[in-house]
């Protein structure tokens, strides 16, 4: 009995990428949170042990990501802006509190890469006007992962 590798090599990334593909289509409703949730995240961050707020910031950039994505889509830009600019903010708190002894490291990197990945998705798919926002969001995101990532190979 011989067995064909060939064909099961050629078949198996488009199988393998039939999820991913399905699932980038569509935005995941069990991310997006509604506004009082992300209320209720913010206050939980910023009343949150030190240690903890690295993580909290990184749950809430990447709930807003998600909303201004949708907001992007539904066409309201200036709400999405508004989003993103909140957005911008977190991530500046994000990194200011790398400095402190962090719990979660880890986990935060692997939120902060799922919503980097996210964003740069909501860029591909957004018109020409909206791109440089998202542009400007989506480096510093970036910038904060690295930062994220560099913390978590220092512990």
């Amino acid at each position: 009995m011989r067995f064909h590798l060939r064909p099961a090599i050629l078949v198996l990334p488009v199988l393998l990428t039939l999820p991913i593909t399905a699932r980038a289509a569509g935005i995941d409703k069990s991310l997006l949170l509604d506004e009082q949730a992300i209320s209720q995240l913010e206050q939980r961050a910023q009343q949150a042990n030190p240690r903890e707020q690295c993580f909290l910031y990184t749950e809430l950039v990447s709930a807003m990501t998600e909303v201004a994505g949708k907001e992007m889509l539904d066409g309201d830009p200036d709400r999405a802006s508004a989003t993103l600019k909140k957005v911008e903010h977190y991530a500046q708190l994000i990194q200011l509190g790398l400095a402190k002894d962090t719990k979660r490291l880890k986990n935060s990197e692997m939120l902060m890469h799922r919503t980097t990945y996210r964003l740069n998705e909501y860029l591909h798919r957004a018109s020409t006007e909206d791109q440089a926002t998202l542009q400007a969001t989506l480096k510093r995101l970036d910038q904060v992962q690295s930062d994220i990532l560099t913390q978590v190979f220092n512990h």
